[in-house]
């Protein structure tokens, strides 16, 4: 594939089976397949995980988006549903696949107050003028970047060349959000006009400073020794994501209620703070910090 050309484009929903946005979405876009297709390239799509909707949870044996390193992608041996599952898209859409898509989108919901959040696996030319443009369209899209240095992303937009995670919220799990939906339809169908015009060789459609929150860490409840949690999110950091979290302010609160505060020795920008999923994950919060980015 030229690096200035996609030839096709992978929309997938329910990667996590009780996120019901992305899964509705692919449903109305495979009802009305034209609302998807563009001149230059071709759009597919894909419903990831459909035994963990049925039950109607997250997943069914193990979390999908994190089963495609491709140390799993290459282990015959791995017996879980999602890790077999995975294999298989990739197999069909991945790098080299049958129907080997060149951009994956990614769509997901979140329990945390994040509004509509583009994650982009990487600061390369394509994604941060993706970034910019969705920005230029919807300037209350945020722009998180949360792959580590030397970190490999084991989620599924990973298994393309470019890729992208959409997440919306808050809605908690198993509901849908009519307005997110709309929000979220909109935001595909933006990502898809950015394709038909960076396939018309038209790299530089915005330039501008794009604002990119990038995840340093992340933060776990207080703890016992047995594990248990301790402490709650404090009420005013509840449903603050993105917003400044500066060292000394409260962070958790106790059951007894004392404060416990952010330790940290410089500002910083929570996201995903309290999201559901997450708490088996041993997280609280993802820790951000914000960066300019000028594009010229």
């Amino acid at each position: 594939m030229s690096l200035n050309h996609i030839h096709r484009v992978a929309i997938v929903g329910g990667t996590h089976g009780n996120e019901l946005t992305g899964i509705f979405l692919i449903k109305k876009f495979e009802d009305s397949p034209s609302l998807i297709q563009r001149a230059s390239f071709e759009t597919v799509t894909l419903f990831a995980n459909p035994k963990a909707y049925t039950i109607g949870k997250r997943y069914y044996q193990t979390d999908l988006n994190r089963c495609f390193t491709r140390g799993d992608l290459e282990n015959p041996n791995l017996s879980t549903y999602e890790a077999q599952r995975a294999q298989e898209i990739y197999r069909t859409f991945g790098t080299g696949g049958e129907k080997q898509a060149d951009f994956v989108i990614d769509l997901h919901s979140t329990t945390s107050n994040m509004g509509l959040t583009l994650i982009i696996p990487s600061l390369n030319r394509f994604h941060l003028e993706l970034s910019a443009y969705l920005v230029s369209v919807n300037p209350e899209i945020k722009v998180l970047y949360s792959i580590t240095q030397h970190e490999e992303n084991p989620h599924l937009d990973s298994i393309s060349t470019f890729g992208c995670t959409v997440e919306v919220g808050a809605v908690a799990q198993g509901i849908l959000d009519a307005n997110l939906f709309q929000q979220t339809e909109a935001l595909v169908l933006a990502i898809l006009d950015f394709v038909e015009i960076y396939n018309q060789g038209n790299n530089h459609l915005v330039k501008n400073q794009l604002v990119v929150y990038q995840v340093t860490h992340t933060i776990d409840f207080p703890r016992n020794e047995l594990g248990e949690i301790q402490a709650m999110i404090h009420p005013r950091l509840q449903f603050q994501d993105y917003q400044p979290l500066n060292p000394g302010e409260a962070m958790f609160l106790t059951f007894d209620h004392q404060n416990i505060t952010y330790p940290g020795d410089s500002t910083v920008y929570p996201v995903f703070i309290n999201e559901a999923a997450y708490y088996e994950k041993g997280v609280a919060m993802c820790v951000t910090q914000i960066s300019e980015i000028s594009l010229e």
